[in-house]
């Protein structure tokens, strides 16, 4: 955290503006290809370009640092951005595309930006290819290794960093194409990598040792069609949201437990229809989770109704609901302050990112920040 601080403040500092003592840097990546109209999504012809937002959460109320021109999509889940731990480089994944043969839909893209953090202004400085729809990417913690996951091609590209550049290691399958490898997500040891594959509704375990990335031939079964998940920073647990069949009915979060080996899941709960993004908190002990709870269904629909954001406790191998709160429409990441007393979550119709306040008992609305695109994916070092 010391170090983070430290680029973050390096990085405000070449921003014509007073440089707060706590600055905590987040990346904010938004979709300006597709809009939802009254239940409907839809590509826009000619859009403008998808930017990512540079973010001081530690400022009071939170603001824009920088904003940097990157290509990046809605498709896939709300972790599709990344950081090194030192602050310095952040990674963004583009999962789709407009079609240059019909500009009103979307295809598969396979590109992730490399943003230097410390330029002045922050600019993208390189542009690598992954498999087919990158989607969820991280980076381990000695900062000299990130993973994407690629959605349409069961794969996981394995990246060196080096030099302030990620260069091409290897590629490993996963899955068949179809098995919607989704986001991935080193332990905190470096060890060991999850991923979660949402169309054959499992967490694959893979083996890391130095930069070889193997299958570890486990896989975990949790809830129907996982998606996006969190790590605690302690590596005791990790905590999954299962999306389920995107039919309104209430769907689930499932407690993995790290602690030991084999890994395997120790718990499930209801959490709400749709469970979108999943983070856990600084201090180990909570995970918030964004539910687009029928948000993005048509006005008059049966099902429709508002965004919210669930607060859990991890408790004695167990995941309990201790607070919620509404949000947005379309609602996808979320991330924690430092000191996990404030909760930042994306609404994407609203193009804003929603500030809440969290006690440990309650989270209430305190502040929201206008962004210049709909924001989907959202990341702290």
């Amino acid at each position: 955290m010391h170090r983070t601080i430290l680029a973050a403040a390096a990085l405000l500092w070449a921003a014509p503006v007073p440089c707060p003592a706590q600055a905590q840097i987040a990346l904010s990546a938004n979709d300006n290809k597709q809009v939802w109209e009254n239940g409907v999504v839809r590509t826009l012809p000619n859009p403008p370009a998808d930017t990512v937002n540079i973010l001081d959460l530690g400022a009071t109320p939170p603001r824009i640092v920088a904003t940097v021109q990157a290509p990046h999509s809605i498709v896939g889940p709300p972790s599709s951005v990344a950081l090194t731990p030192d602050g310095g480089l952040g990674l963004v994944a583009s999962s789709n595309r407009v079609d240059p043969a019909n500009p009103t839909r979307v295809v598969p893209d396979n590109r992730v930006s490399v943003i230097d953090l410390r330029a002045s202004p922050p600019a993208v400085v390189q542009t690598v290819e992954a498999g087919l729809g990158p989607s969820g990417v991280s980076v381990n913690r000695a900062g000299n290794l990130a993973l994407v996951a690629n959605r349409n091609a069961g794969t996981v590209s394995v990246f060196r960093i080096a030099n302030g550049r990620l260069e091409p290691v290897s590629t490993l399958t996963v899955g068949p194409p179809a098995s919607g490898v989704s986001h991935v997500q080193f332990t905190p040891d470096g060890r060991f990598a999850l991923v979660t594959r949402d169309a054959d509704f499992m967490v694959s375990v893979l083996k890391v040792e130095g930069e070889q990335v193997t299958a570890a031939g486990r896989d975990i079964t949790v809830g129907i069609r996982p998606y996006s998940f969190g790590i605690t920073p302690d590596g005791r647990w990790a905590v999954v949201g299962n999306v389920g069949r995107l039919s309104g009915d209430s769907d689930t979060a499932s407690l993995i437990s790290l602690t030991s080996e084999p890994f395997r899941a120790v718990d499930t709960i209801t959490v709400g229809a749709t469970p979108e993004g999943v983070q856990v908190s600084p201090d180990n002990r909570h995970v918030a989770v964004t539910l687009i709870n029928g948000s993005t269904r048509p006005e008059g629909h049966p099902l429709r109704g508002r965004g919210q954001v669930v607060m859990l406790r991890i408790e004695d191998g167990r995941l309990q609901r201790v607070a919620q709160a509404d949000i947005g429409t379309w609602a996808q990441g979320v991330a924690f302050s430092s000191d996990g007393s404030r909760v930042f979550v994306q609404n994407m119709v609203e193009r804003e990112i929603q500030v809440l306040s969290f006690d440990g008992q309650r989270l209430a609305t305190i502040d929201r920040l206008r962004v210049d695109g709909g924001p989907t994916a959202i990341r702290t070092p």
